[in-house]
């Protein structure tokens, strides 16, 4: 792989405008047509188009600029250069572990590539709730059609490897339709380690795609530069205050890195993800007659089930998530009992180590089966119900973000019914014992008793391991002021030069991994946006 051409390190030669960190001094005052927050599925799909309709495009991301020469395939190296708080991001009350990117193409680049069009239930659900009549799935078709050309979004139709095949043989002994996964990959070498970065540029990431067509056509693109907060007059954004960061991303305190930097633009496109773009509007005070910004913050609250097999699975092998099932998903109203989609994830030792429960003898039992492990998560659907209202994004004393998501009972009954489900699955498939992350559970060898086990389990947080890799929600759009913080046409309410595009948008959770609805959503929003600024017509494929 060393062999490869690294497409960042080119561009860097021919010239592109980046700057920050190691790459160089940023100006301290700096003018543009429009700033861009943040360089993930959101920021990059607008940074492409807004480049292309021949903006003066600036663009700020927090985290570093890493590429192929760095994705070494090490676990140690990859969080904490790559992830928000080296992966270890948590929730006020730390029930919850986040993963989210925090590099130059923002989660698209750890992500593990799975690609789904909003489903249907969840756009009808927007309609009745929050009013978004044009959010169809007729009207969206064109711009998830542009984004799947674009990135080359396509059914897996490589055998799965045995992780995700395990998945596929248990439900279809159960009656439990499961189905290929479409991923964003072009000349995939099928390695697993799409969560570390991709080490050969085969995974359509905004670092790879957009965000380098974007600097081809001039735009800059600072690096770790942190987006602090916004000055604002008269129910306008009049300009952008950011600050230098170190690349663990604490504030820069010497050098050219400390001054702080001005940014002014025509209009500013916040894209920094969930939790971090409510996080800079309540760092700059802004307007929130209602009280929405930061609210209905939602995770697709994940809980797993871990399971030893005769076998050798080797569940860091291969394409890391080919097979899903969505039966859970359909069996009950979506504004009824939660549902929950179920995939297979890769597995790391460190992710491993870090996620299941106990310590001792105990772990040291499970780490030694770690070649034979195969582990089911269930995507939990949050924010239909009244009693999933999802999370508040609050500002710690540092003015750091922090999410503060209770998990209900509603939430967590959800849980025991996914892990049980799992735990089928997987004895169905011949796994020869199963153990249901959850700090008083232990490994079961029969179906019967580990049904028993987990229906006497009391569902707690901090007693049942709950993670999430999809942040959504806090910024939400809706058809009056009321109930989002920004209107249809992603613009914020109150600031009339202000748009957002990200998943931040989302006025619930998707229901599945939500890489693709930011995308076509986000092209849509910013072709709009393209027009409206320059008058010209432009598309993302």
């Amino acid at each position: 792989m060393s062999q490869l051409k690294d497409p960042i390190r080119e561009g860097l030669a021919r010239g592109w405008k980046v700057m920050g960190g190691a790459l160089g001094p940023v100006a301290e005052k700096i003018t543009c047509d429009v700033v861009i927050i943040g360089s993930g599925a959101g920021a990059g799909v607008t940074a492409e188009l807004l480049a292309k309709a021949g903006l003066q495009v600036v663009i700020v991301e927090e985290g570093p600029l890493k590429s192929s020469s760095d994705f070494n395939q090490k676990e140690s190296e990859a969080y904490p250069s790559l992830y928000q708080e080296s992966a270890a991001r948590k929730t006020e009350d730390k029930a919850i572990n986040i993963l989210q990117g925090r590099c130059v193409g923002g989660s698209t680049t750890v992500n593990w590539t799975s690609s789904f069009r909003t489903p249907a239930s969840t756009l009808q659900y927007w309609q009745d709730r929050f009013g978004l009549s044009t959010y169809t799935a007729e009207a969206l078709a064109p711009y998830f059609a542009q984004a799947e050309q674009r990135l080359n979004i396509t059914p897996w139709l490589v055998p799965p490897n045995e992780n995700n095949d395990l998945l596929r043989r248990g439900a279809a002994k159960l009656g439990i339709p499961a189905s290929a996964i479409s991923r964003n990959v072009k000349g995939c070498w099928n390695l697993g380690s799409c969560g570390l970065g991709c080490p050969t540029n085969a995974k359509q990431s905004m670092l790879v795609t957009t965000i380098p067509a974007a600097l081809d056509r001039g735009a800059q693109l600072l690096t770790e530069t942190r987006a602090e907060s916004f000055e604002l007059a008269n129910g306008r954004v009049t300009a952008l205050v950011c600050r230098g960061v170190e690349p663990n991303g604490a504030l820069a305190q010497s050098g050219w890195a400390q001054a702080a930097i001005k940014i002014r633009a025509k209009h500013y496109v916040l894209a920094g993800g969930a939790i971090n773009s409510p996080a800079v509007l309540l760092r700059s005070g802004a307007p929130d007659p209602h009280g929405v910004l930061g609210a209905r913050t939602f995770l697709h609250p994940v809980v797993m089930s871990s399971s030893v097999f005769d076998q050798k699975v080797e569940a860091w092998n291969g394409a890391p998530q080919s097979i899903y099932s969505d039966h859970f998903l359909e069996t009950q109203a979506i504004d009824g009992p939660i549902g929950y989609k179920l995939e297979a994830p890769p597995l790391h030792p460190i992710i491993f180590a870090s996620t299941v429960p106990g310590f001792g003898q105990g772990q040291h039992d499970l780490l030694r089966s770690f070649p034979h492990n195969h582990t089911l998560l269930a995507l939990l659907r949050d924010g239909f119900h009244g009693e999933s209202p999802g999370g508040q994004v609050k500002l710690r004393g540092d003015n750091s973000a922090v999410l503060d998501y209770p998990l209900t009972d509603y939430v967590m009954a959800g849980g025991r019914r996914a892990l049980l489900s799992m735990m089928e699955i997987q004895f169905a498939a011949g796994a020869k014992q199963v153990l249901p992350l959850h700090e008083m559970a232990r490994p079961y060898t029969s179906w019967a008793e580990a049904r028993d086990a987990v229906n006497a389990l009391p569902m707690k947080p901090l007693l049942t391991r709950v993670m999430s890799a999809h942040v959504m929600g806090g910024c939400g759009m809706a058809s009056t002021e009321r109930q989002g913080v920004t209107g249809p046409d992603g613009v914020h309410w109150q600031l009339e030069n202000l748009s957002i595009h990200d998943g931040s948008l989302f006025p619930t959770s998707i229901g599945a991994n939500p890489q693709l609805s930011i995308y076509g959503a986000v092209n849509r929003l910013a072709q709009g946006l393209a027009r409206k600024l320059s008058g010209k017509d432009v598309t993302l494929a």
